[in-house]
């Protein structure tokens, strides 16, 4: 099983709209049952609510289920559990690093920094944007990245 764990500073908008796209993306190329896909976020502000109103019209849009994600703050033991843990922004990845002083066992890294054809190196923040659309795009693009970039390291034929 292949974890992936997606983070955003609330886990109320681009986290979980990344972990939405990316359910979608596996399960449209027949991957569903090699990955388990979740989100968190920095802090636990928003803890137990569901994905921000503008993500869930951007997501119901698209036709992206977000049933059953709530917002949860990271843990410690999610940087030993998940093998990739993407970031949507540079204050993330400095935040994430900051929480535990040696290495996780997770590879981490921004969404976005394996998406060469955009120059954008972050995700916005849609709560303070409100630029929904422009958050919807950054994540496809870093979504469908990241899952190239799984599926050039992992075996998923097994």
């Amino acid at each position: 099983m292949i974890k992936v764990l997606f983070v955003c500073l609330g886990n109320i908008c681009r986290s979980p709209m990344a972990e939405a796209y990316f359910r979608h993306l596996v399960t449209q190329q027949g991957y569903q049952n090699k990955f388990e896909i979740d989100s968190s976020g920095i802090g636990d502000w928003h803890a137990g609510k569901p994905p921000y109103q503008g993500t869930q019209k951007k997501l119901d849009e698209q036709g992206f289920s977000y049933e059953g994600m709530y917002a949860r703050k990271i843990t410690f033991e999610d940087l030993d559990a998940f093998d990739y843990i993407v970031v949507m922004d540079n204050q993330n990845l400095a935040d994430l690093k900051s929480l535990r002083h040696e290495a996780p066992k997770a590879r981490v890294f921004k969404l976005l920094d394996f998406v060469t054809e955009l120059n954008e190196e972050e995700v916005p923040d849609p709560y303070y944007t409100g630029n929904f659309d422009e958050t919807y795009r950054l994540v496809e693009a870093g979504c469908h990245a990241l899952f190239n970039l799984i599926k050039s390291e992992q075996d998923l034929s097994k």
